[in-house]
């Protein structure tokens, strides 16, 4: 699981953010007065999913528990999550490393 955190002033620039991301199909997971967790839901690549496929009903049936692997690994590891809050301090008191909104996207639309 990736986390990013962007950083906003106030809570209106966290909702401009929040909607910037749901129109790249990001979902609000939970939201809070000073924070806004979301997460974009990635599947797999389709072709790697089609190509599993093809050769597990072929050829070998252990292929297809391999494709079962790959869509659990894509869905809950490789699924990017933002933080967009306006804390600056961790819970630790250590200053938050902040990321951009291209490095969240650009993260977002990979393939692999």
């Amino acid at each position: 699981m990736d986390l990013f955190i962007l950083k906003a002033d106030n809570s209106d620039e966290m909702n401009r953010i929040s909607e910037e991301l749901s129109e790249n199909k990001f979902k609000k997971i939970q939201e809070e007065d000073h924070f806004i967790l979301m997460k974009k839901k990635r599947y797999g690549n389709y072709y790697v999913h089609i190509l599993f496929l093809i050769i597990g009903l072929l050829f070998i049936y252990l292929v297809l528990l391999l494709n079962v692997i790959y869509f659990t690994y894509s869905y809950l590891w490789a699924s990017p999550h933002v933080l967009i809050t306006t804390e600056l301090k961790s819970s630790d008191g250590e200053p938050l490393e902040y990321n951009t909104m291209d490095e969240v996207l650009e993260k977002a639309n990979k393939q692999f």
